[in-house]
């Protein structure tokens, strides 16, 4: 074959794809190509499924995920006519400035870690059990991430047991002494029919149900607890605001080959709670492992030094870690 003839054969091939590509734009979702814009870089929505407190906020195309979808949620239970389809729209944005003026923050519609912490703030509300309920009835819940269980104990007895679904490797469920903070109804989609908020400092975490049953038993999530539908609508009702939430691996909630970091009095995050939980199996009583360097804790990290001969800074060195056998 000549030349001319394959270079006038290729011309008619690229000329018959421009063509399809004229006569239906929809063909790049058939396979064809990703969708680009005018200079040529792919336009496909970004997903923002992390729990970290993401910034969202208004572009095109649209941003999508579960984080989306918690925002709007949380919109519609404060009263915002809004109905979650996990796409970060106009709409949406327009009721997240509706919210930052009703609460006196700058009402640009980005969701910024001020918003979120704002917007997941506890609410008044009728407590689950009455207040003599709750003086007897001392509850418990206690999930091991290693064997995908969840336990409620009332008064130190189990009374339930379920199998959940928890973080995957990359996003995994936080560690730690956590409180019921915020209950909501009918989330849908990821977040089924229930769900139980959780005050991790540094994201949003909380149990809740799932439209994936196929899931649960296994490391799944972003980072909360995944429950069957049933099983949550269960749980729900007993569990009033401010029962302690126990999250532990193998019943510990420190590793046993544990990297030592500098943390001192305003530090937050998942090696706080190990440094928390080891001090409070040294037998030195603080508060809950909640992940929160403050005074408690930096006061028991003193407490220690003193006794073992350290200097009593109130900061976690690599020196204070090996003397509470955390590290060799």
């Amino acid at each position: 074959m000549q030349i001319r003839e394959v270079i006038g054969l290729r011309k008619a091939a690229i000329l018959g794809i421009v063509f399809i590509l004229i006569l239906f734009p929809g063909a790049t979702a058939y396979g064809l190509g990703p969708a680009e814009n005018a200079e040529g870089k792919n336009t496909s929505a970004p997903r923002i499924d992390q729990l970290d407190f993401p910034a969202l906020y208004l572009c095109q195309p649209n941003l999508e995920g579960e984080a989306v979808w918690i925002v709007q949620a949380r919109l519609r239970e404060l009263g915002f006519e809004i109905e979650p389809d996990g796409r970060y729209s106009s709409y949406t944005s327009y009721g997240v400035k509706m919210f930052q003026l009703a609460h006196a923050m700058k009402d640009d519609g980005v969701v910024t870690p001020q918003v979120w912490k704002e917007l997941m703030a506890v609410e008044s509300a009728q407590p689950c059990l009455s207040p003599e309920q709750q003086s007897k009835e001392r509850l418990l819940i206690v999930i091991d991430v290693k064997t995908r269980n969840l336990v409620v104990y009332q008064n130190d007895k189990e009374i339930r047991r379920y199998p959940v679904a928890v973080g995957k490797s990359e996003t995994p469920t936080p560690l730690g002494e956590w409180a019921v903070v915020q209950k909501g109804v009918g989330w849908g989609n990821g977040f089924g029919t229930r769900w139980l908020g959780l005050n991790v400092p540094w994201g949003i975490f909380g149990i809740h149900g799932t439209n994936k049953p196929y899931s649960i038993g296994s490391y799944a999530s972003h980072g909360c607890i995944r429950m069957f539908n049933r099983d949550v609508e269960k749980l729900y009702p007993l569990i009033p605001v401010g029962t302690t939430v126990r999250i532990v691996d193998k019943g510990k909630m420190f590793p046993e080959n544990l990297k030592p970091v500098a943390l001192k009095k305003g530090s937050s995050g998942q090696r706080v709670v190990y440094v928390q939980s080891r001090l409070k199996e040294l037998g030195i009583e603080l508060d809950k492992a909640d992940g929160r360097y403050g005074n408690m804790t930096e006061l028991a990290v003193k407490y220690f030094q003193v006794w073992h001969d350290l200097d009593p800074s109130g900061e976690m060195d690599e020196e204070t870690y090996r003397a509470m056998g955390m590290i060799k």
